[in-house]
């Protein structure tokens, strides 16, 4: 009987061992229902560019300077800009486009080495190369979440392009993937194989991560809800966020935020449970040249739950910079 032990142990693992290896190309990947191509959902002030390859969704208004770029965060599009994006032009040129795996800018499934869309270098050299295209020499950045990322990160990579910085609740401190531990797993053909139906997962969760966005979910209308859910009826958007998971990294912004001499706003409202007031105030203390707002009963979407206090912040902060 002790002998056929280690017999039974081996024979176990090996079809241990076969599930794991065989099992995921097993299950069924059923297409997604319904999925457009992005030109067929964009809004008649929509607007594609073609960037580095990429064709690009964008929405602009206003003419002359200062120039803003408006980056926004993870789950949402251009459509996160919608109460300032008007405003904000009456002062100059506005600029807010869908990052790689969100809203409708292209989602390719296949790119030459080196060029992966998705990774962070490549979400840097995006902004860059869209404000070349519009032909924005500089601009003040203005991110939310993890787009607020994706400005101090090109600040730091190009600081003659720009002009400030306005980082609202901006996840500097927090996030930035999976550790570098799991990254052989993702890059398994098992995990691609499965990752489409992990990103379906996590939309499903969408409209509770939403609501834990705002300080008050009761504001959140059907037409807002709608708002995020349009891009998921884009074509390939579960493999492309896939692909975003894959391609992230974590990030280690602490110690360069010392670098950063651009005027800096921190925005936070104060009922933020995605990246915590306490990590804006640390960002703003730790920028050499910033100042913090704080706003008051508003969540992490401050453009979206609170615009007139926003606003007033942003218009005031460009205001005061020196010419």
């Amino acid at each position: 009987m002790m002998r056929k032990l280690p017999q039974f142990a081996l024979i176990t693992a090996g079809l241990l061992l076969a599930v794991l290896l065989i099992g995921p190309f097993l299950v069924p990947i059923p297409p997604l229902e319904h999925a457009l191509p992005p030109e067929e959902l964009a809004d008649p002030d929509s607007r594609f560019t073609g960037v580095g390859g990429l064709q690009v969704h964008y929405k602009a208004t206003g003419e002359g300077r200062p120039a803003f770029i408006l980056l926004h965060g993870f789950g949402a599009s251009v459509f996160s800009w919608r109460e300032v994006i008007d405003p904000l032009g009456a002062m100059g040129t506005v600029v807010a486009f869908d990052r790689p795996a969100f809203g409708l800018t292209e989602r390719p499934l296949t790119w030459e080495e080196g060029s992966n869309p998705y990774a962070p270098q490549a979400q840097v050299a995006l902004v860059v190369g869209l404000m070349d295209t519009l032909g924005i020499q500089e601009a003040v950045l203005v991110g939310n979440s993890a787009g607020g990322t994706v400005a101090v990160q090109t600040a730091l990579a190009y600081p003659e392009r720009v002009r400030a910085l306005v980082l609202v609740d901006a996840a500097i401190y927090e996030g930035g993937g999976a550790p570098s531990w799991i990254r052989p797993l993702l890059n398994t053909p098992q995990m691609d194989r499965l990752g489409p139906l992990l990103a379906r997962q996590i939309s499903r969760q969408g409209d509770a991560f939403l609501e834990s966005a705002w300080h008050d979910p009761s504001k959140i209308t059907p037409q807002i809800r709608e708002g995020y859910r349009q891009p998921l009826r884009a074509q390939h958007w579960d493999r492309a966020l896939w692909e975003l998971t894959k391609a992230s990294r974590r990030r280690d912004l602490a110690d360069q935020i010392g670098d950063l001499a651009v005027p800096s706003l921190v925005i936070s409202g104060d009922d933020d449970r995605i990246v915590p007031v306490e990590s804006s105030i640390r960002l703003a203390e730790q920028l050499p040249n910033a100042e913090l707002v704080i706003i008051p009963s508003c969540g992490h979407l401050p453009q979206e739950e609170c615009p007139q206090p926003f606003l007033e912040a942003v218009t005031r902060f460009v205001e005061d910079l020196p010419r």
